[in-house]
């Protein structure tokens, strides 16, 4: 268990260069609409809006593929990369910061992230320390509620959502082009993440999933944190999976189970064969199920 959850760990936290190799790791671009692309590489999707205004990236994944990330938006646009606007805390989301901010990037992020990145930040679930910051990554623009920035003929609207993946979560709402950029609140076709050391919970999983749907309509493209490019569709049979997630491991958990008792009765079975072939496999999800609904540590002898 422990091995399983130290490789997850890898794939979204760590400070990446002394985790993992990089060498082979190709940016692929996937245009989404006009002026719109995802980008994946290793780590989370990075949503790019190009334009006459210069280039506006919503994340930017590891620091070792910054050149990497640069030279794949210089092949969309010759323009500068004028704002990075981080969904939330982690590395492979923020890792990029220190070189896009130093090269002239206004680095922006809920307060939160800039806390979290500020300082030493325990995961249980992974059992690893992620070390604060350089201060030339933390965002330099920070809001608490909403911003607004209105680049290359586009409204974006960065949206903070209840604790969901963490505390500092935003939904990235691209309105004239139909296109929604999820953070890691929409993992797509995989059981997600959920950083309850940083404040997440599975209920605001559920309620973010209802503000993407809320918001979608059968055109709406959907960038999530990890996976292919969604639909509403999409989400929604995401949305539900978490709904049935929660449903069958809550009653367990009030029941007095212990974890291991919990794991031994395979209550998403029904799902696994869909949703548990990514990076976080069933064993893990029904662990952060049971702590999210107040599942206690074993007693120490």
């Amino acid at each position: 268990m422990r091995k399983t959850l130290l490789l997850a760990g890898l794939l979204f936290a760590l400070p990446a260069a002394a985790q993992q190799d990089f060498s082979k790791v190709e940016i692929k671009a996937e245009k989404v609409a006009d002026g719109l692309w995802m980008l994946t590489g290793a780590g989370g999707n990075i949503g790019v809006s190009a334009g006459p205004d210069g280039v506006f990236l919503v994340d930017d994944q590891y620091a070792p593929l910054s050149d990497r990330i640069r030279a794949a938006v210089a092949a969309i646009s010759d323009k500068p990369i004028r704002f990075v606007l981080n969904t939330h805390w982690h590395g492979d989301h923020v890792g990029g910061n220190e070189s896009l901010g130093k090269a002239g990037a206004v680095l922006v992020a809920h307060e939160n992230v800039r806390k979290r990145m500020s300082k030493d930040q325990f995961i249980k679930l992974f059992d690893r320390t992620v070390p604060a910051s350089p201060a030339a990554a933390l965002p330099l623009v920070t809001f608490a509620e909403s911003l607004s920035f209105h680049v290359n003929g586009e409204d974006v609207d960065a949206v903070h959502v209840p604790p969901a993946h963490t505390d500092g979560d935003v939904i990235v709402y691209f309105r004239k082009a139909n296109v929604i950029h999820g953070g890691d609140t929409v993992f797509n076709g995989m059981y997600p993440v959920v950083d309850l050391s940083s404040g997440g919970s599975v209920d605001g999983m559920i309620a973010a999933a209802d503000r993407v749907l809320a918001a979608a309509d059968g055109s709406t493209k959907i960038i999530p944190g990890h996976g292919p490019l969604a639909s509403k569709a999409d989400v929604k049979a995401y949305r539900d999976m978490l709904a049935a997630s929660r449903d069958a491991v809550k009653p367990l958990v009030a029941a007095g189970k212990t974890l291991d008792e919990v794991k031994a009765a395979k209550p998403t079975a029904a799902l696994d064969e869909k949703w548990g072939k990514g990076f976080i496999k069933p064993d893990v999800w029904v662990t952060i199920l049971y702590y999210a609904y107040g599942g206690k540590e074993p007693a120490t002898k």
